[in-house]
């Protein structure tokens, strides 16, 4: 497994790497079949540390773990737990996950922009050729991954990689879905198949 341990603007000790790999090496035996790539970034905010941990682990399986405590062996052992604990919850799926990545075709490739609103120009100074709207100018621009899931398999995604918004295609209908985390802590889920 490649391991990445880097520090913004910290200094990092040869024990605290050691530690990190260690660890991540014993979380990666116990869970996953295949070779995985984990990114460790430490950083400092005013009194306290925060480890950040995003590991990849087979084809489109993401995990993300943060923890924050007063030094950076106890912040990274926070952020590990949070990955271990999700590992935990959903252990059957993930091995299961693991052995099938190698029979289940790749993942469909889309693309993904960020939009940068237009500043504000008077009314005399705008041009046809101009797009319309506040979100016209795109400022980035990279290809998805949006993969083939059951809406089970979609939550279990969503909550290891602990983001707000997930994009899939469902194994069922073979439409595409969007499930996303609510304010409340619910999941929600758009299905444009049901009518």
């Amino acid at each position: 497994m490649q391991i990445h341990v880097s520090g913004k603007q910290i200094d990092l000790s040869d024990a605290l790497k050691h530690r990190v790999t260690t660890h991540l090496d014993t979380i990666a035996e116990r869970y996953f079949d295949q070779a995985m790539e984990a990114n460790v970034t430490f950083s400092r905010a005013r009194s306290f540390f925060t480890c950040d941990i995003n590991v990849h682990a087979g084809r489109g399986l993401t995990l993300r773990g943060e923890g924050e405590a007063a030094d950076a062996p106890t912040a990274f052992d926070d952020a590990a737990e949070h990955i271990a604990r999700r590992l935990r919850r959903y252990r059957r799926r993930v091995r299961s996950h693991s052995r099938a990545t190698a029979r289940h075709p790749g993942p469909e490739i889309g693309r993904t922009y960020i939009l940068q609103p237009n500043d504000p120009q008077p009314a005399s100074a705008v041009s046809d050729d101009r797009a319309d709207g506040p979100y016209a100018t795109i400022i980035a621009e990279q290809a998805t991954e949006i993969a083939l899931l059951s809406v089970s398999e979609a939550v279990m995604r969503l909550d290891l990689a602990d983001r707000s918004l997930l994009v899939f295609r469902n194994s069922v209908s073979r439409q595409i879905n969007i499930i996303y985390r609510r304010d409340d802590g619910n999941i929600g889920w758009v299905d444009p198949g049901v009518s």
